[in-house]
């Protein structure tokens, strides 16, 4: 896939994608497990004779369509991303998304990623956070110029997430001379090695097609002694808590994405994309796997959303 790194500009027409859409059937009321075990699913995609296989929710397709069925789903949920996120966490998202960026530990001239970040509710927290770390610093006597500055870049595989994004950005009024825009694809993406401070991707990682591809390439591009951050829906501990989820998520969220979104089958693939990501101890293991080091995590709201962090030791 061409690789494009996005101007201001917002106009510019979506990506053709796959006609082929597979959304399984949701589970009647009690939403009974996924039909493969979470060490199957976390590895993305398996091997059936010669033809590579990943998961899309509960369905299992060909891993070379999983791109274009994704990019198909939030081409289509990108205008009402927003207002369904709030809709469905009860506004709760707001405050994962600032406990994580409290997290990041911005610091006057760090080179910010955020990937699967299209609409900017990360890139733009880290975006403020920076240019008052840096207000303060130069307050303090520290010479800052457009080659010393910290920037944030912003990633995604979807142009049309990018496009809403920007959009935002110019909305708020925000000062974007240290914010770019990046198209391209999380387990390659057109960064060069080890030019990245901190590496962040909020609610992306259980969308590509190959999970341990993408938590290796984030190794690539950060610096020695760079930080990586996934904040993503986990496993939730308390079975009370768990059955409540679980009856909410396959009842409610799709129904909600038909009455306000007019789309039920993306917000069913969201829902399963959750329950087929990997549990916490997996996804750390799968960090180690890669060279992270001081890998850890922190459930939130009883491990329905996790905080992954791993460092790319200087050794």
């Amino acid at each position: 896939m061409a690789l494009r790194v996005f101007a201001s500009r917002c106009a510019r027409g979506a990506a053709r994608v796959s006609s082929a859409r597979a959304f399984a059937t949701s589970p009647s009321t009690t939403a009974d497990e996924p039909p493969t075990t979470a060490d199957e699913a976390s590895t993305s995609s398996t091997h059936r004779g010669e033809a590579k296989t990943a998961s899309f929710g509960y369905v299992e397709v060909d891993a070379r369509e999983k791109e274009s069925l994704v990019r198909g789903v939030f081409e289509r949920v990108a205008p009402s991303y927003d207002v369904m996120n709030d809709l469905m966490s009860a506004g709760v998202h707001r405050l994962w998304k600032d406990y994580f960026v409290s997290k990041v530990g911005v610091f006057a001239g760090m080179t910010h990623l955020d990937v699967a970040g299209g609409t900017g509710d990360i890139a733009f927290r880290v975006l403020r956070a920076l240019q008052r770390v840096e207000r303060e610093a130069e307050l303090d006597g520290q010479v800052l110029d457009a080659n010393t500055r910290g920037k944030v870049v912003v990633s995604d595989i979807n142009p049309a997430m990018l496009r809403e994004g920007m959009k935002r950005a110019t909305q708020r009024g925000l000062n974007q001379e240290q914010l770019t825009w990046l198209e391209g694809n999380a387990e390659k993406l057109p960064v060069e090695d080890e030019s990245v401070d901190v590496y962040t991707i909020a609610f992306g990682l259980r969308n590509v097609t190959d999970t341990r591809a993408a938590i290796a390439d984030a190794y690539r591009c950060l610096k020695p002694g760079g930080k990586y951050m996934i904040l993503e829906f986990s496993h939730v501990e308390n079975e009370i808590l768990k059955q409540v989820y679980d009856f909410y998520s396959f009842n409610v969220i799709p129904k909600l994405g038909e009455l306000v979104a007019r789309d039920r089958g993306s917000y069913q693939y969201l829902v399963e994309s959750i329950r087929k990501f990997p549990p916490q101890e997996k996804l750390k293991s799968m960090m180690r796997d890669v060279g992270f080091k001081h890998v850890s995590h922190e459930n939130l709201t009883g491990g329905m959303v996790a905080v992954h962090t791993g460092y790319k030791t200087k050794d």
